[in-house]
This record gives C-alpha cells, structure tokens and sequence, in this order.
C-alpha cells in the first residue's frame, strides 16, 4: 500500500496567526440540517457592541458585512469548546478587533435570511450578547473587509435592515446602562 503525498501548505500569514483553533460547524452539514429540517432555523450567535460617551450616552458598533456592505452587527456560528457568549465575543475580535465585557446572557434575537454562496437562503436566529467595549486591537482577522462605526442607538436602528433587529437596537438605548451586563 502506497502512501498519498500531501501537499506542503502555503505559510501562514500574520493575519491567520491570529485565529485560534476553536472548532466551528461544518456549513454543509449545517445546509444538510436545513434541508431536513427546512422550517428550523439554523442558529448563530451575535456581539452588540456598545460603549458608554463621557456624557452618558450609549454608542453602537456597527460594522459592514463582507459581502453585501450592509450595516450589520458581528455574527456567526457557535463554536465547539465555547459558550454560545464566547463565541459571540470571538467573532466581535475577528470581526471588529474588540475586547471588552460580554454578557453571558443574551439580551435578544433576531430572524434573517443567510444567503450562501450557491443562492439558497436559509434562515437563521442570531441570539445577541451585549459586549461593553473596552479595547480595540490594532489588529485583527478581518479588519481589511470591513467598515466600523459608532452610532447613536436610533441611528444604527435605521441602519440595519433585520425589523427585529431595529427593534432590539431602540430597545437597548432605552435600558439602564446597567442591564447591559
């Protein structure tokens, strides 16, 4: 029996260095879930990024999303080995380089269509964590695919296109800062 030569893989770049190695879902398996099961959505896991203004006022990271360039908040799928809440803070630093305190529970959902690259649309229910920023990286993964901004809560409401989105952002303002984990 002949042993299969594998091919050297390319060096990595400064950029996936930064990466950990936390298991996440396999997308066609996802997909293959969704087929069965077409009427369960399939499920992710969001940061909402928020800092508190020397007046008192909250602010909101909103960032770009890869594809399309709409005006989203950091999202993806769980990851094995992490609670639902850490793998939501892991994709604020990949996404948006952040750091700070996450929530352990969340302080919402959502409901969209995930279009993926062969034009099928699933959909998805994003539970959202509230993450008080405190640092932002100078580097991160993905900080060359995207725009961030801070807005104001009603603003970035108008923003995003999700309604239930919209909702839990104008909701959010209205908290005490406190609730906000």
């Amino acid at each position: 029996m002949q042993k299969q030569h594998q091919k050297p893989r390319p060096p990595t770049s400064p950029r996936s260095a930064l990466k950990t190695s936390s298991k996440r879902p396999n997308v066609k398996k996802l997909l293959r879930k969704a087929h069965v099961k077409p009427l369960k959505p399939l499920k992710q896991v969001a940061a909402l990024p928020f800092r508190v203004d020397a007046e008192g006022r909250i602010e909101i990271l909103l960032i770009t999303s890869r594809d399309t360039g709409r005006w989203i908040i950091p999202k993806g799928w769980p990851m094995s080995g992490r609670k639902a809440h850490q793998a939501a803070e892991r994709e604020a630093f990949e996404e948006a380089g952040l750091k700070g305190q996450i929530a352990a529970s969340p302080v919402g959902r959502y409901h969209y269509q995930k279009r993926f690259d062969h034009g099928r649309a699933f959909p998805c229910m994003v539970r959202v964590y509230p993450l008080r920023v405190e640092a932002q990286h100078a580097r991160w993964p993905e900080q060359d695919q995207r725009t961030l901004r801070w807005f104001p809560p009603e603003e970035a409401a108008r923003l995003v296109h999700e309604d239930e989105l919209q909702e839990l952002l104008a909701d959010f303002a209205v908290r005490p800062v406190e609730s906000h984990g």
